[in-house]
């Protein structure tokens, strides 16, 4: 029977996964496309997908007051920092060095968890998160980049620490809502800040003449919203209200993985036996982290997020409660 740390476990690891294709894809893409637009377009297509989840569901469209900043931080650090840095960054640099930066994002996440919702940082997860550090540079390389990579290097390094912090606060926030209502509200907010800069990089007369002839491109464009943006970002979410933070953060290491072999096959990257004996590592540490006797967290009735703060039972609260009735798996 599927419990509901392993349902959080299969969430995390799709999305790390989707993530791994996305810096394949993404390369390809900005090419041709700014960054700052193409984070936009990825943010305009997602809300779109969300908004059909949502349809039909009036709890989902439920938020208080009083969370309503520690969203809009959510969708500040996450959507607009860190994701826009993780393309300005891998237009800089490579698809694979892209994956092996942001794939830092766990041991930052452990200090995180640690300062923010007190999780112990156990020497089970220490272990685990140095042996799968070593897969991804057994992955990657440590080769000696040119100058010009090193601006994409540190800006990759922002995006690592930015989704961490992210993650993290995602779990301060009541249990009550639903990882779709925390996805859309964030995402919605990152496009409203965005739409200027997108804009001023790419005019839409210049978009339309660029993206239009080119359908492969907006194929692309299309994945990069539906799947590495809205069913990504909602699964993610999903998983962390499933799995203690700093574990989650382990399942990042899936992205240097994919990544390295859809880069060998896509972009003609290299491949090596490092690459496989760095992708064995990574996946026992992550089993290693899993097994190893760190706590799955999971929500008791009445808690209202991660850190234990009493519920405000108001007329809300109840209606999203009954939103999530049900099994798994749901958005509960």
């Amino acid at each position: 029977m599927m419990t509901r740390a392993r349902w959080g476990s299969v969430w995390l690891s799709v999305a790390a996964a989707i993530w791994g294709s996305m810096f394949v894809v993404s390369k390809i893409v900005l090419a041709t496309v700014p960054p700052l637009t193409l984070v936009w377009m990825r943010y305009v297509i997602a809300i779109v997908v969300l908004l059909g989840f949502m349809t039909g569901n009036k709890h989902a469209w439920y938020l208080s007051k009083r969370d309503w900043s520690r969203v809009a931080l959510i969708g500040v650090i996450g959507y607009v920092l860190s994701i826009t840095a993780q393309f300005i960054g891998t237009k800089l640099a490579t698809a694979q060095l892209g994956s092996l930066i942001t794939a830092s994002t766990p041991a930052f996440m452990i200090i995180f968890a640690h300062y923010l919702l007190r999780e112990r940082a156990t020497r089970v997860k220490i272990m685990a998160l140095v042996m799968a550090l070593a897969g991804v540079l057994l992955i990657v390389g440590l080769g000696t980049q040119d100058a010009s990579m090193r601006w994409g290097e540190g800006i990759l390094g922002l995006a690592a620490v930015s989704w961490a912090w992210m993650s993290v606060l995602v779990k301060t926030l009541p249990s009550r809502y639903s990882s779709i209502t925390v996805t859309f509200y964030a995402m919605l907010l990152a496009a409203l800040l965005m739409t200027p800069v997108a804009f001023w990089q790419m005019p839409w007369p210049r978009m339309t003449a660029v993206i239009g002839p080119r359908p492969e491109l907006l194929w692309d464009i299309g994945y990069l919203g539906v799947v590495s943006t809205g069913v990504a970002f909602f699964l993610w979410n999903l998983g962390l209200k499933r799995v203690e933070a700093g574990l989650a953060g382990f399942y990042l290491f899936f992205q240097p993985v994919v990544g390295g072999i859809l880069g060998w096959l896509v972009l003609n990257e290299h491949f090596t036996w490092s690459f496989a004996l760095g992708a064995v590592l990574i996946v026992v540490a992550v089993i290693l982290a899993i097994s190893g006797g760190a706590r799955h967290y999971q929500a008791k009735p009445g808690d209202s997020s991660s850190h234990g703060q009493p519920l405000v039972q108001s007329k809300g609260y109840a209606l999203a409660r009954q939103g999530e009735a049900g099994g798994e798996p749901d958005d509960g």
